[in-house]
C-alpha cells in the first residue's frame, strides 16, 4: 500500500527516467558523429515507463569534416588496365559499328595479300582507347623476282599501315640495298602495344597502341651481311636514301637526334594531324673524323764544335784578333773562358776572383769600455 511519502516520490522517479534516457541518447549521437558515421535519422530509446521528454532548446550544429580534394583520374586506358571485366559494348568503345564485323576481307586487305603473306587477326579490344579493327599480321613480302623478304618478328598491325610497310620494303628498300646484295629480312622492334607515348604511364596513348607504328632496326642481305639503320658505320649513302624515302611515305619517322628515344631504331606510324601536318626527324650520322696526326718535330742542331783541327786554324801572324760576341747575363766562366780566343795558343787565362769582403764592424763612437777588468 503506498504512503504519501511514497506517493511523493514516484514523480520524482520518472523525471529521472526522463533524464537517464536523454542522456543516453546523446551520447549515442555524439559518439556516432566522432566515428564518422553518417546518420539518417535520429536514434531512439524507447524506456519503458518513461514519461515524455521535454521540449529543449535547439542545440548548436556539430561541424562536419571538409571534403577530400577531386583526384584527376588517369587516362581511360590506363584506369581500364586494372578495372572489372566491362560488356562488349563498354570495350569495343564508341567508334565500333557492328556493321563492320564481317569475315570477308576488307580492300585493304584485298590489295596487300596479292604481294605479301598475312594473316587476318580480330579486332583488338582495349583497354580503353587501344585497339582497332582490320588487324592483320604480316610475315614477308613478294619481290618481282619471286624471292621473299622476311619480316621477324612478325608485326601485328591495321592493315593500311601494313601495306605501306609492304609497299616500302618492295618498292624502295629492295632496290636501295641491291647494290649492296639481295635484301633478305627487315628486322622490326616494336608494334602493337598498349601505351603511353615514350613508355610514359601518363602520356597520351601511342600510335602502338593503335597497332599504327612499327620500330625497325635494320636489313639484313644475303650471305649474313647486316646493315643496322643508325649505325654511324653503316653505308651513309644507302641510310640516307632509306631517310627520304621513309619521310615520302609515313607521316611520322623518328630516329636519331628526334627526342633521344629512338636512338637505336627507327620509328614509323601513319598518325593523322590536322592540315596533313608531317615530322621527319632522323638524323644520319657519320663518324667523327679521325685525329690530325701528330706535327713533325723539328730538325735538332748539331752540336757545335768546340776547337777546330789543326789545319783549319788561321795564321795566328796574318789574323787580327776579333772581337768576342757580347754574353747574354751569364755568369758561366767557363763558358766566357772558352769565347775569349786570343792569338796566343790556348784560352786567355782569367783574373783571380776577388776575396770575400768581411763585414766590418760599424763603430759605434765613444768609449770603449774594456769588459774584461771587471772578471
Amino acid at each position: 500500500m503506498l504512503s504519501r511519502t511514497n506517493a511523493a516520490i514516484l514523480p520524482d522517479t520518472a523525471m529521472m527516467r526522463t533524464l537517464v534516457a536523454q542522456g543516453l541518447v546523446a551520447s549515442v549521437v555524439l559518439a556516432l558523429f566522432g566515428s564518422g558515421v553518417a546518420i539518417g535519422q535520429p536514434a531512439v530509446l524507447s524506456v519503458p515507463n518513461a514519461a515524455p521528454a521535454a521540449a529543449s532548446p535547439a542545440a548548436a550544429p556539430v561541424p562536419l569534416p571538409r571534403p577530400r580534394p577531386k583526384i584527376v583520374p588517369p587516362p581511360s586506358w590506363i584506369a581500364t588496365l586494372w578495372s572489372e571485366p566491362k560488356s562488349f559494348r563498354e570495350a569495343a568503345g564508341e567508334d565500333f559499328k557492328t556493321s563492320e564485323v564481317t569475315s570477308e576481307a576488307s580492300a585493304c586487305r584485298t590489295r596487300l595479300e596479292k604481294f605479301a603473306v598475312v594473316t587476318a587477326m580480330p579486332r583488338l579490344i582495349g583497354p580503353g582507347s587501344c585497339g582497332g579493327g582490320d588487324i592483320v599480321r604480316i610475315d614477308a613480302v613478294w619481290l618481282a623476282s619471286g624471292k621473299k623478304i622476311e619480316i621477324k618478328p612478325a608485326p601485328y598491325l591495321q592493315c593500311p599501315m601494313a601495306e605501306q610497310l609492304a609497299l616500302w620494303l618492295r618498292d624502295d628498300a629492295a632496290p636501295l640495298t641491291a647494290a649492296a646484295g639481295v635484301l633478305q629480312r627487315l628486322e622490326t622492334y616494336d608494334d602493337f602495344s598498349c601505351r603511353g607515348r615514350n613508355r610514359k604511364m601518363t602520356g597520351k596513348v601511342s600510335e602502338h597502341g593503335k597497332a599504327n607504328a612499327i620500330d625497325l632496326r635494320g636489313f639484313t642481305l644475303e650471305g649474313g651481311k647486316y646493315i643496322h639503320l643508325t649505325d654511324i658505320k653503316a653505308d651513309k649513302p644507302l641510310r640516307e636514301a632509306a631517310r627520304k624515302s621513309a619521310c615520302l611515305r609515313f607521316t611520322t619517322v623518328l630516329g636519331p637526334g628526334s627526342d633521344g628515344y629512338h636512338e637505336e631504331h627507327i620509328h614509323l606510324d601513319l598518325a593523322v594531324r590536322s592540315n596533313g601536318y608531317r615530322i621527319c626527324q632522323w638524323d644520319v650520322r657519320e663518324p667523327p673524323p679521325p685525329p690530325p696526326p701528330p706535327a713533325p718535330k723539328a730538325p735538332e742542331k748539331p752540336a757545335e764544335v768546340a776547337a777546330a783541327p789543326e789545319a783549319a786554324k788561321p795564321d795566328a801572324a796574318k789574323t787580327k784578333v776579333a772581337a768576342a760576341p757580347a754574353e747574354a747575363d751569364d755568369d758561366a766562366d767557363e763558358k766566357v773562358a772558352v769565347s775569349m780566343v786570343s792569338p796566343i795558343e790556348g784560352p786567355v787565362p782569367l783574373p783571380k776572383p776577388r776575396p770575400p769582403v768581411r763585414n766590418k764592424r760599424k763603430s759605434g763612437g765613444g768609449f770603449h769600455f774594456p769588459f774584461n777588468l771587471l772578471r
